[in-house]
């Protein structure tokens, strides 16, 4: 799991997604992929292992035009990192999808697609929905309706965003448990990961809710539909604090960018929530003053450099609270 972004417009999205992956790269990755939806109505996938650039230089000699498409950045998570593994996964030559998340129950419908003859390609749980989404989509009902049987079977957190050769300007999404943004243009819709993905083409966004599903459609139309499946309207947002954190500026790599941005960072976000060197209870929520007097223990979970961070908030919280 790591970066998602998907775009349908009435021009080539291929530039779009390839940018938007390079500003996702700040969140560390193995791999990249992209599959584009080209105007004839074919899906084509291109996988790299390693740097961005490294999907470029495919792009460059093997280019995917297209008005529909999605890419990823890989983490590995289930199965180790290789261009096998790495998204967008295919089921068959018209079902292409990208997957941030863990899908708990992977192993147990991984055997139920095996035993109705699906062939895996991949180490991955990713590949599992692929399959079956595909299997779904035979059904003849849409990519919309499949993608909703598809998450009802499914356990885990994940973000997701498919496209299906058959609907050419459409790519659905989903969200439960890890972050989705749609972006709004005029005549074109994209979704991402992290909205500064997104912000060479757009500053407005739709941040998805806990459960929600979204169709997005090649001349800007947005569906959303919440967890019980009912249509929603989410309020769209600009996006008002530029795009730096995505430039390495003048530092060689983001760990070393991100070591001299902290104090900058540490006084912004101080900044209005400190009186006479005490935190402002009212700085997290009406209800934060009474919530903390009833607060007996505190769990900090985290991994890699967070989990020395939470040391250093175990140490600061048992010396002072």
């Amino acid at each position: 799991m790591c970066g998602i972004i998907a775009a349908v417009a009435q021009r080539n999205v291929e530039g779009i997604l390839l940018e938007g992956l390079r500003r996702l790269e700040y969140r560390g990755y193995d791999s990249a992929g992209m599959a584009v939806i080209d105007t004839s109505g074919e899906l084509s996938r291109r996988r790299a292992l390693g740097k961005v650039a490294a999907l470029d230089a495919m792009l460059t000699t093997s280019p995917l035009p297209g008005h529909c498409g999605i890419a990823h950045t890989r983490w590995a998570t289930h199965g180790k990192p290789s261009e096998e593994n790495a998204h967008p996964h295919q089921s068959g030559a018209q079902l292409a999808l990208v997957h941030n998340g863990i899908i708990e129950n992977h192993e147990t419908l991984r055997r139920e697609l095996e035993a109705q003859g699906y062939t895996f390609t991949s180490e991955t749980d990713t590949e599992v929905v692929a399959h079956l989404l595909e299997r779904e989509a035979r059904l003849g009902d849409g990519l919309l309706a499949a993608v909703q049987r598809v998450l009802a079977r499914l356990e885990g957190a994940y973000a997701l965003a498919a496209v299906h050769a058959a609907e050419p300007g459409v790519i659905v999404g989903a969200r439960k448990g890890s972050p989705l943004v749609v972006g709004l243009g005029i005549d074109e819709a994209f979704l991402g990961s992290d909205p500064l993905a997104l912000l060479p083409v757009t500053d407005r966004f739709i941040y998805l809710q806990e459960g929600d599903l979204v169709q997005l459609s090649g001349d800007g139309q947005i569906g959303i539909f919440n967890a019980e499946g009912k249509p929603v309207e989410r309020p769209a947002q600009l996006f008002e604090h530029g795009d730096g954190v995505v430039s390495k500026g003048e530092y060689r790599h983001f760990m070393l960018k991100e070591i001299h941005e902290q104090p900058r960072v540490v006084a912004a976000t101080l900044e209005g929530r400190l009186s006479e060197k005490a935190v402002l209870p009212e700085c997290f929520g009406p209800r934060a003053e009474a919530l903390f007097a009833e607060v007996r223990h505190v769990h900090i979970v985290a991994c890699g450099t967070s989990y020395h961070a939470g040391l250093v908030a175990r140490y600061w919280l048992e010396r002072y609270a």
